[in-house]
């Protein structure tokens, strides 16, 4: 699952599938986190939230999770210049603002592709970044 060439990131909404119980797709976002892609301090803040509003998780069971994402992931922290180039994409394409912010981080990152669910699918972004949904068969 890893690209060819360059570096890939990961939304949020991928890795919460490690904790899913959905096996196809617990394996496609293992094989992704097996990879060590970049990831944002948004997409910790976004799991841990999803995994305890949502999830109802034990919040220890929610702490390995995201020390699990610490050691195998890139981890980029959002500054102002992402924010910038967030709500620049932001009024340049569809997408949430939110959205934008992860688009944005991959980009800063210097990532060729962003694995995701909630974009569309063969997007590219800045003629640099193509969104893969790895749940597709």
């Amino acid at each position: 699952m890893q690209p060819t060439n360059g570096k890939f990131f990961s939304d949020s909404n991928v890795l919460l599938y490690l904790l899913d119980k959905d096996e196809f797709k617990k394996a496609k976002a293992e094989e992704i986190l097996f990879n060590n892609p970049v990831i944002s301090t948004q997409v910790i803040n976004e799991n841990i939230n999803v995994a305890y509003k949502e999830f109802h998780l034990p919040k220890q069971k929610i702490i390995e999770h995201i020390e699990m994402l610490l050691i195998k992931c890139d981890v980029m922290v959002l500054s102002i210049d992402t924010i910038r180039l967030a709500y620049r994409i932001f009024t340049r394409y569809q997408y949430r603002y939110y959205d934008c912010l992860i688009l944005a981080s991959a980009l800063e990152s210097d990532c060729t592709i962003l694995y995701s669910e909630d974009m569309q699918h063969n997007q590219m972004i800045a003629q640099k970044l193509h969104i893969i949904n790895p749940f597709l068969k």
